[in-house]
């Protein structure tokens, strides 16, 4: 049976492929106040705006493409059983071939009913005031927003717990609910932690490497496969 590889990405996973975080400019994304775009009460103030704003985010996502690291994760699936957890909403880790990746914050080429939020379609184009559900509601992004539950945290914890070898990319695993995930894998796990500017240590069992995605994942795979 095949080692089960459980992986964990943020940002910096998506950041090598010109993919921006609203952290990278003092909580503005893109120019914005993330209360503005990214919560249910600046949805409620200004849909529009919301609309348009995940409008941009798609458009950029088609002007960019999944770099070596998206890649050397999903060559990971020949030798081993793996599972994807991501805090990002983009697609790159399925174009690259990744076969098994659960969104915890939702994804940009989804859109949801205002209504019913487990009525989610795919989209590709933009998203107006006026694009209803089958029943009439408005739909928004399928985006976990700020204050909002995250509905697939409990998948995530299950899975973390069957972990073999446990990998953590581009995330500094202190935004919870997320950050707790990584308690959840089976005491002395190989834990391989990917950063550029770690705050932690390597210790017995946790190898930390703090280099940026694509250059981690390529030691990280030297290491799996000696």
């Amino acid at each position: 049976m095949k080692k089960h590889i459980v992986v964990l990405t943020g940002a910096g996973m998506s950041a090598e492929s010109g993919i921006k975080t609203f952290r990278d400019a003092n909580g503005l994304w893109e120019g914005h106040d993330v209360m503005e775009v990214a919560t249910p009460e600046g949805f409620a103030a200004n849909p529009e705006l919301v609309l348009d704003f995940y409008n941009q985010r798609r458009k950029q996502l088609f002007e960019v493409e999944p770099n070596t690291a998206h890649y050397n994760l999903a060559a990971l699936e020949s030798n081993f059983k793996v599972t994807i957890i991501t805090q990002n909403v983009d697609d790159l880790h399925e174009r690259a071939g990744s076969t098994n990746v659960i969104h915890l914050h939702g994804e940009l080429l989804k859109v949801r009913s205002t209504y019913d939020e487990n009525d989610v379609q795919h989209w590709k184009t933009d998203l107006i005031l006026g694009d209803t559900c089958k029943k009439g509601y408005q739909l928004r992004p399928h985006i976990v927003w700020f204050g909002e539950d995250v509905p697939m945290i409990p998948k995530a914890i299950s899975i973390c717990e069957t972990a073999d070898i446990l990998i953590i990319i581009g995330t500094s695993m202190q935004v919870y609910p997320a950050a707790s995930l990584m308690h959840y894998v089976p005491e002395n796990t190989p834990t391989y932690f990917i950063d550029p500017k770690p705050n932690i240590e390597s210790k017995e069992n946790l190898t930390v490497i703090g280099e940026r995605a694509t250059d981690g994942m390529k030691k990280v795979v030297r290491l799996l496969n000696s």
